[in-house]
Parts: C-alpha cells; sequence; structure tokens
C-alpha cells in the first residue's frame, strides 16, 4: 500500500490521532516523520538521520508555517466574515495536508521499497531519537499500540 494511504487508514485508528497529536503538541515529535519510520519500518541510524532532516527542512519551510497559519484562522477576527475566515481555514488545512503528503511521499522515496524490520514501537523509538530529543516512552508505546 501506497504510504499516503496508509497513513491515512493509520491516522483513521481509534487512539492515533490523539496520540500523534500529543507527540506533535506536547513533544515537539514530527508526525509524518513517525508514521512514515512505521510503515518503512525503519532502524538504520543513516536512513533516519536523513529522513530527519528532510522533515525538519521541509517542516520548516511548508508544514510548520501552514499550521500556524491554520491555527490562527480558528479564532474570529472581526470585522472578517466568519464564513469567510473558515472557509480561507479550510483551504489553508487542505494545503498543510498536501505539505504532509509531500513530506511522506518524499521520506518513501528516500526508504526504497524494502522494509527495514522494525516492529513499530522499535522503529518509533528510533525515529524519536533520530528526531533529537526523543519522546517519553510511554507516549511512543500509546502510538505503538493504537496502530495496533
Amino acid at each position: 500500500m501506497a504510504i499516503w494511504e496508509w497513513a491515512l487508514d493509520a491516522y483513521g485508528r481509534d487512539g492515533v490521532a490523539d496520540a500523534c497529536l500529543a507527540l506533535q503538541d506536547d513533544h515537539g515529535q514530527n508526525v509524518p516523520f513517525l508514521l512514515w519510520a512505521v510503515w518503512a519500518e525503519a532502524r538504520d541510524p543513516g536512513l533516519l538521520a536523513r529522513a530527519a532532516e528532510a522533515a525538519r527542512r521541509w517542516g520548516a519551510v511548508a508544514v510548520e508555517p501552514l499550521r500556524q497559519v491554520r491555527r490562527g484562522l480558528k479564532a474570529g477576527c472581526p470585522p472578517v466574515d466568519d464564513g469567510a475566515r473558515e472557509a480561507l481555514r479550510e483551504d489553508v488545512k487542505a494545503a498543510e495536508l498536501r505539505a504532509e503528503r509531500l513530506l511522506l511521499e518524499t521520506l518513501a522515496g528516500l526508504s526504497g521499497t524494502k522494509p527495514g524490520g522494525a516492529p513499530a514501537l522499535a522503529a518509533l523509538e528510533a525515529a524519536s531519537a533520530a528526531w533529537g530529543r526523543p519522546a517519553p516512552a510511554g507516549a511512543l508505546a500509546a502510538l505503538a499500540q493504537a496502530l495496533g
């Protein structure tokens, strides 16, 4: 299964979205990078380092600025019409998702088609460590468990 379809399916599972958002918002992790690591069964330190750098660069250029704008548009901004503001917010959200999809597809290209053989929790731990400051073990385990 292609990475984007896999990620959409995975994100829709019970508990995955909450675990991902906790890792992102509470522990500074990059959700597409973590999901890619599980999909790729990644554990190679060199591959993880290259992928983390790619995710950092793309995040700084595209994903994070779009996320900041989307979150900023959540509250009303009188005298701007709420309906128009919300429509713009949805457009920005769609662009943010496209940026995340492009990141996932780029990372999939780095890893190729041969899985690395790491179970979900091991891939998450390795990816979190490659990201920099590793997330707490319990937060990673919650995502691994939700992913099944």
